[in-house]
């Protein structure tokens, strides 16, 4: 679920970029037990995709590669390459 975009901007070379924050909750199995697994994870798209009707609460289905935020930065962030709007709000 998206819960919290920023206002399109640009890079250096042009290109819009989208910063936005995606919480995920489910269950999986590990070791043969039910844990839940939550996290909120802050992630980018750029491009064409930044012209997808995103807003806060809808529910997506996301893909795409983990690198550090910057240079000097040890933080990761998601950049989306595929994205899809399961439920908008």
């Amino acid at each position: 679920m998206v819960t919290a975009l920023a206002p399109i901007r640009h890079t250096p070379a042009g290109i819009p970029l989208l910063s936005l924050t995606i919480q995920h909750a489910s269950e999986v199995t590990e070791a043969n037990m039910k844990r839940k697994a939550e996290c909120e994870v802050n992630a980018v798209v750029m491009g064409e995709l930044t012209k997808s009707p995103l807003s806060i609460g809808n529910h997506v289905q996301v893909s795409g590669f983990l690198a550090k935020q910057s240079a000097k930065s040890t933080q990761l962030i998601l950049h989306i390459q595929n994205l899809k709007i399961l439920k908008e709000f």
